[in-house]
C-alpha cells in the first residue's frame, strides 16, 4: 500500500473542491466548537436549543454531524448567541 501525504484539509484530501473544502471545514470546526459548549455546559438538547435560539432538533442535527444542515453564518450566530466570540484568520497558501 502507497501512503500519500495529507494536505490538512480531509475533504480537500476526499476529493472535494478547494472552495467547497474549505467551506466544509470551517463549518465542522465551528459544529466541534457548539458540541464543546454543550458538553463543557453540561447542557441537554433542550437547554442548547434556548441558550443557541434554535429548536431541539436543530441540536439534534448539529450532535448527529449533519454538516450539509448548517451553514458558517447558522453556527457562528448559534455560537453569538451563548456569548462565544468567534476570530477568523486568513492566511496566503501555495496555488
Amino acid at each position: 500500500m502507497k501512503l500519500k501525504r495529507g494536505t490538512g484539509n480531509v475533504f480537500r484530501d476526499l476529493g472535494f473542491g478547494r472552495e467547497e473544502a474549505a467551506n466544509l471545514k470551517m463549518r465542522a470546526m465551528l459544529m466541534v466548537e457548539l458540541e464543546k459548549y454543550i458538553r463543557a455546559q453540561r447542557l441537554t438538547q433542550r437547554q442548547a436549543a434556548e441558550r443557541f435560539g434554535v429548536t431541539q432538533p436543530r441540536i439534534s442535527d448539529l450532535v448527529r454531524g449533519k454538516i450539509g444542515l448548517f451553514s458558517v453564518d447558522t453556527l457562528i450566530a448559534m455560537l453569538s448567541q451563548a456569548g462565544v466570540t468567534v476570530d477568523i484568520r486568513v492566511k496566503q497558501t501555495a496555488a
